[in-house]
């Protein structure tokens, strides 16, 4: 039987090199589209190792970011890792955000909001915690059809085990599109809402740089990976060998595609 989701989220040292590298050019692309004025206070809503934190830090000249994740290890690293005076990591949940009301100039969440059991709540409190007239955004990956590191990966497993499907986060994650993001934000009262396509190109040196990070086990696809016995590893290892655009030097070109989504806080 295929295991129920039981998502992982502690090394991050591993987390880096399979969505944290890609992470950060969605996170550049992100601010730009929010174009915030300098000197704002911010908070980051599942902050993880801190790709978004650490871009918003590098580009957006902020007073204050604030960063909050569920995962002790995670904010450990991000804190090793980002040594600005300006930052604050704390372990909190989405679903009851340890902030005041009405207090955040920009509040954010990358790649986090759909790991939520219950997302509109999150969206609530980050709609609570902004000040009237700013703004609540996130980015979450396109997991259906655009972030295809992923897509290849579970295309493969699923060919192999149909049931793998159960974990697909495209089937899991039914929000991870336009229109349910938009949704989310309206029911959130949030006023002003769209979204936009973020697409970065995820360049491979070769079939082991794609695959080495899925050993990781951090997150569903690697958790999935791990899951299996070393034969069947080898199986969806070699499945994906055949599948993947390999070119003849041996690089994989793929995109990763995020959806934002923004919306002012009335």
């Amino acid at each position: 039987m295929t295991a129920k989701p039981a998502d992982r989220w502690a090394v991050g040292e591993a987390y880096e090199p399979y969505i944290g590298r890609w992470s950060r050019f969605v996170a550049r692309d992100f601010l730009a589209w929010l174009a915030p004025a300098p000197g704002a206070t911010w908070l980051d809503v599942g902050c993880g190792t801190g790709a978004l934190t650490e871009e918003i830090l590098r580009t957006t000249e902020p007073s204050h970011v604030r960063a909050i994740d569920p995962s002790p290890a995670f904010l450990g690293f991000a804190r090793d890792n980002i040594r600005d005076r300006r930052a604050e990591f704390v372990v909190g949940d989405a679903r009851s955000i340890p902030q005041s009301a009405a207090s955040i100039d920009v509040v954010v969440s990358g790649l986090a909001i759909n790991f939520v059991p219950q997302p509109h709540i999150a969206v609530a409190e980050m709609a609570r915690v902004a000040r009237p007239g700013s703004v609540v955004a996130a980015y979450v990956w396109d997991y259906a059809e655009r972030m295809q590191l992923i897509r290849h990966f579970w295309d493969a497993a699923i060919a192999l085990d149909p049931r793998a499907s159960e974990l697909d986060e495209a089937r899991r994650f039914p929000i991870c599109q336009p229109a349910a993001l938009e949704t989310l934000f309206r029911d959130a009262q949030l006023r002003d809402v769209e979204s936009v396509a973020i697409e970065v190109p995820t360049r491979f040196r070769d079939f082991d740089d794609y695959w080495t990070p899925f050993l990781g086990a951090q997150g569903p696809a690697p958790g999935y990976a791990m899951s299996l016995g070393d034969e069947r590893r080898v199986t969806l290892r070699e499945r994906l060998r055949e599948t993947l655009p390999i070119a003849a030097d041996g690089t994989i070109e793929l995109v990763a595609r995020a959806w934002a989504v923004r919306g002012a806080r009335a």
